[in-house]
């Protein structure tokens, strides 16, 4: 490796670490550790070979000062022919090695990724809603990415590098002690020259690179936010293209800025290191031929030693940021066993109980909720805030009770943020209740296994969230073993086959994300289709049809007349054809049940169901009467 190469890798050593002032932790290195255990044969060959390869690396110059002399000392040809085809072999079996361990390298790393994105993900996909309505979707990303890469470079990068570098740089001072003390000492008198600047000027770099990286980081959100399509919709809407374009070129501005500074100080850095090498050889030369001369060093040495000195600077100046490599590793490792060490708030039962068979009840009994505070779900990393809302615990709903006896619907009606959609959200266990139960089929939903839950409850909200798919991936999402004549019959029975025939790709037309190339009543029948596929026991309706115009909200009511045919229900209602179809109305104010009965025996009472009839539905039955 040349000086200027050796400059080039200590420059991108000190920008990419994280100079971490933290001490050691045991216990992520017993993590850290834990991870590698399945992969330890691998690490052992890895690290032997690392060894060996570094051996053959100062090998080659000492053979190099032996032709010199022979040539010098007019000795046999088949001695220099001998020399070279041994230097020749080294090359082959260093060559042989560095490919190697490349790939016991990349094994190591790529395997280590695999375990820590799936244990990562895995865990993410088990903690409760409320992870995911404070953590911001790009910074958990980033564990993923990011911080696994981070960490992978602990086994693939620093630790083969601390030990081929400790190695070259023993075997490299004995030989140059052996051939030549007095230079060798000489020549690690120019050695604070070449480190210092590099972890001053590094830090700095550093600096620089971290905001670049930040400022890449804001035009990368900025970007995924406007250039989503509800996100072009409200600029286009407020007429803010300008402004965007201004903000975003502010940002791109000081990148460029960052850019130039950034390579004309790599230039300048280089070469004044790369001046330093040339020094370093000078002075080896210099010295070293006066010594030849005198007869106290053969020529040969003194080819050796130069070829020797960027085998001695380059260990030296890797092993000076060790330290910077080990500890940004350890970070990596920290953010991703932070992400890991959050508990998951629903927890599978030790002892699962069968879900009844048939058609099934839902019953609360003395329910109490309240949303779990932002320690307890979240972190402060992840919502990219300096301090965790402090706010949180107040119980929102209060000893809540009703059972849906099997097949019957259920309707919620009250003001907004009354808690009808947290009632919703208990049945399928997306929450768990502070006391009381929730039961299905009048087993407490706490003893029930996730998977049994899923498989007996559906549940359609008002968002009606498609993935960026096609169709069919939309639907079997609900059961990927469906057939396509399953798939037509629940599109059928969604009144959506007219759609999807007169779509380019059929089934399997890409839906857009959310689903925005499909109008609103368009992708709540495709939820509602979904969910019919997946043949649920128990049926949730959260406002489904809350933000319909009149034709999409016919489809619609026509298609959830299938969904809720034979199901139990619990609906949280938003149009009077509904209310008046529910076997019981639950009125919902402040967390609990204030009124319930049907809408006959509630407007009789006067109420305040009566309340809520004149001023949010009469309105909409009159508007139906003139229609």
């Amino acid at each position: 490796m040349s000086m200027e190469s050796v400059a080039w890798s200590s420059m991108h050593q000190m920008m990419t670490a994280q100079d971490e002032k933290r001490p050691f932790s045991r216990a992520t290195l017993r993590r850290i550790l834990g991870f590698a255990q399945p992969h330890r044969r691998r690490l052992i060959l890895f690290l032997v070979v690392s060894v060996a390869t570094a051996a053959l690396a100062v090998a080659t110059p000492v053979l190099a000062g032996r032709v010199v002399d022979a040539i010098v000392q007019g000795s046999d040809a088949n001695v220099v022919v001998r020399l070279a085809l041994l230097i020749a072999a080294i090359a082959v079996m260093e060559a042989a090695l560095g490919l190697y361990n490349r790939f016991l390298s990349s094994s190591i790393g790529e395997s280590l990724i695999l375990d820590l994105r799936t244990a990562v993900f895995d865990h993410v996909q088990k903690m409760p809603i409320a992870f995911f309505t404070r953590t911001r979707t790009g910074a958990l990303v980033s564990r993923l990415n990011n911080d696994v890469i981070g960490a992978q470079r602990a086994f693939s990068n620093t630790l083969s590098g601390v030990v081929a570098n400790v190695v070259t740089l023993t075997l490299t001072l004995v030989v140059m002690l052996g051939i030549s003390w007095q230079i060798t000492v000489l020549s690690l008198v120019l050695l604070p020259v070449f480190v210092l600047p590099a972890r001053r000027i590094g830090r700095k770099m550093a600096g620089l690179q971290r905001e670049a990286a930040n400022l890449n980081s804001s035009m990368s959100t900025q970007m995924t936010e406007r250039f989503s399509a509800p996100g072009a919709t409200l600029v286009k809407l407020f007429g803010r293209p300008a402004d965007e374009s201004t903000q975003f070129e502010v940002r791109a501005l000081r990148v460029r800025d960052i850019g130039v500074r950034t390579a004309m100080t790599q230039s300048a850095f280089v070469t004044a290191l790369t001046l330093v090498s040339a020094l370093a050889l000078a002075l080896v030369y210099g010295l070293g031929g006066w010594f030849a001369l005198r007869g106290s060093l053969e020529a040969g040495s003194v080819v050796s030693l130069a070829l020797l000195l960027t085998r001695l600077y380059a260990p030296l100046t890797s092993l000076a940021s060790a330290r910077v490599d080990v500890m940004s590793a350890l970070v990596s490792f920290e953010r991703v066993f932070e992400v890991l060490d959050l508990e998951p708030l629903i927890a599978e039962p030790a002892n699962p109980r069968p879900m009844p068979e048939g058609p099934l009840s839902v019953e609360f009994d003395r329910v109490r909720f309240a949303y779990p505070s932002a320690d307890k779900v979240s972190l402060a990393s992840l919502e990219e805030v300096s301090t965790l809302d402090s706010r949180g615990g107040v119980e929102v709903l209060h000893e809540v009770s009703f059972r849906a006896e099997p097949g019957q619907m259920i309707a919620l009606v009250g003001s907004s943020g009354a808690g009808k959609s947290t009632i919703a959200q208990l049945v399928p266990r997306l929450y768990d209740s502070d006391s009381g139960s929730v039961r299905l089929g009048g087993v407490d939903v706490r003893d029930l296994t996730a998977d049994s839950i899923r498989r007996s409850v559906g549940m359609v909200t008002q968002d009606g969230h498609l993935f960026h798919e096609s169709v069919r991936a939309n639907l079997l999402l609900a059961r990927p073993t469906a057939t396509e004549e399953e798939l037509w019959d629940v599109l059928g029975r969604a009144r959506l086959t007219e759609l999807i025939d007169s779509l380019p790709d059929g089934l399997d037309t890409v839906v857009g994300e959310r689903g925005y190339r499909l109008s609103g009543g368009e992708r709540q029948r495709l939820t509602i289709a979904r969910l019919l596929l997946a043949h649920p026991r128990v049926v949730i309706l959260d406002e489904a049809t809350a933000h319909l115009d009149s034709t999409s909200e016919a489809a619609v009511q026509a298609a959830l007349g299938e969904a809720l045919t034979g199901r139990t229900s619990v609906v949280i209602a938003h149009r009077l054809s509904t209310i008046r179809a529910a076997d019981a109305i639950l009125v919902v104010e402040a967390g609990r049940v204030v009124e319930r009965g049907t809408h006959t025996e509630l407007l009789a009472a006067g109420g305040r169901y009566e309340e809520l009839y004149r001023t949010q539905f009469a309105d909409a039955e009159t508007k139906a009467v003139a229609r």
